[in-house]
């Protein structure tokens, strides 16, 4: 029995994909990176239908499983593409569909603006996966107070927040008493920043914290999956690269040491791709071990990353390390994957405790 992806499947990433190198080549991420304009990237991939990727067909949706989210995640990490595609595309309508808090006609409404582009919404969810100093949101069910940091996707339409009681809310960016401030941090493809609440209204969209763990557990397996593509274009870029450099009269891949660094990426990173796969499949079709695979998956991934971004970045010598070849976006991408909502370290200990060995 063959394991792999069907022919939807590789159209689907064949479509993304060639988007993609039409619409965010390296000039438009460094827009981006300076002004915090897409030039309508996320609209042209709405207009796809990746908005309304996991939304139900009955709720106006394509009705597709968290796999085909994770290979859209890949294609979006191979091309550091800004777009707020991991809360408005993956995180909002799962945890508004497990929820089940909200009424029908919300749900569907909320839904329908998430398809359309209308709303973006950013990812708050950073307490719930370890202590923030002086930091925390407490919530009643109807109101919040507190402070969320590393908040991704920032400046989005409303913002996916869980307070210390594992409640989830959608919080309107609008809403009364809500403020917040732009972080600074290395990916400048993912706008990240603070809220501060203060008897903030929102819509509690689910009181069990079941629901959060399984919005957590897709959040780490979409970032894995960006993580993945990002590191398949590192190694891309070094063997071109390695074919084009010349020294002593020779290209350097003809070097038996720059032949072994390539083939020890490909060695690392080939693995992976099936382990993202199967961590996707898993958070629906095998739910007793999603959460497992998960944490094992992102923290795999968060390594191999790193691995490959400094490996890829030697190979291209000093050139490695200037804004002309632009290797340095999906080095950070992939360093602010490995922290964002677990580091490997935390994840490994939540493993430990999901099979009581710690």
């Amino acid at each position: 029995m063959e394991f792999g992806l069907s022919e939807e499947q590789r159209l689907l990433t064949d479509n993304v994909n060639r988007y993609l190198n039409e619409k965010a080549p390296l000039d438009k991420v460094r827009a981006f990176a300076e002004s915090g304009t897409d030039e309508g990237i996320w609209a042209g991939l709405i207009e796809l239908g990746i908005g309304a990727l996991l939304i139900p067909e009955d709720q106006g949706g394509i009705g597709l499983a968290p796999l085909d989210a994770a290979l859209v995640a890949e294609c979006l990490g191979y091309h550091t593409t800004p777009v707020p595609f991991l809360g408005s595309a993956v995180l909002a309508p799962t945890a508004l569909m497990l929820g089940g808090n909200l009424d029908e006609a919300q749900t569907s409404d909320t839904l329908g603006q998430l398809a359309s582009g209308e709303l973006t919404v950013g990812v708050a969810l950073s307490e719930a996966t370890g202590a923030r100093k002086s930091a925390g949101v407490q919530g009643d069910g109807k109101t919040l107070t507190g402070q969320a940091l590393h908040v991704v996707d920032y400046g989005a339409g409303a913002y996916l927040v869980a307070d210390t009681d594992s409640r989830l809310y959608l919080v309107a960016a609008d809403a009364a008493g809500l403020s917040g401030r732009v972080l600074t941090t290395i990916d400048k493809t993912r706008p990240t920043g603070e809220l501060t609440l203060s008897n903030t209204p929102a819509h509690c969209l689910s009181e069990d914290p079941e629901v959060l763990r399984q919005v957590l557990d897709v959040a780490r397996v979409m970032l894995a999956a960006d993580t993945l593509g990002a590191s398949q274009n590192m190694l891309d870029q070094a063997v071109a690269y390695s074919m084009q450099r010349e020294q002593f009269n020779r290209v350097i891949a003809s070097f038996q040491a720059v032949k072994h660094m390539c083939a020890e990426m490909a060695a690392k990173i080939e693995p992976c791709r099936a382990m993202v796969w199967y961590a996707a499949h898993a958070l629906q079709s095998v739910p007793d071990e999603a959460r497992l695979t998960a944490c094992h998956t992102k923290a795999h991934l968060s390594e191999v990353g790193k691995f490959v971004a400094k490996i890829a970045t030697e190979v291209h010598g000093g050139m490695g390390f200037t804004d002309l070849v632009g290797l340095h976006y999906w080095f950070k991408r992939i360093g602010y994957n490995r922290q964002t909502l677990g580091s490997p370290e935390r994840l490994r200990v939540e493993a430990a405790q999901l099979q009581g060995l710690a």
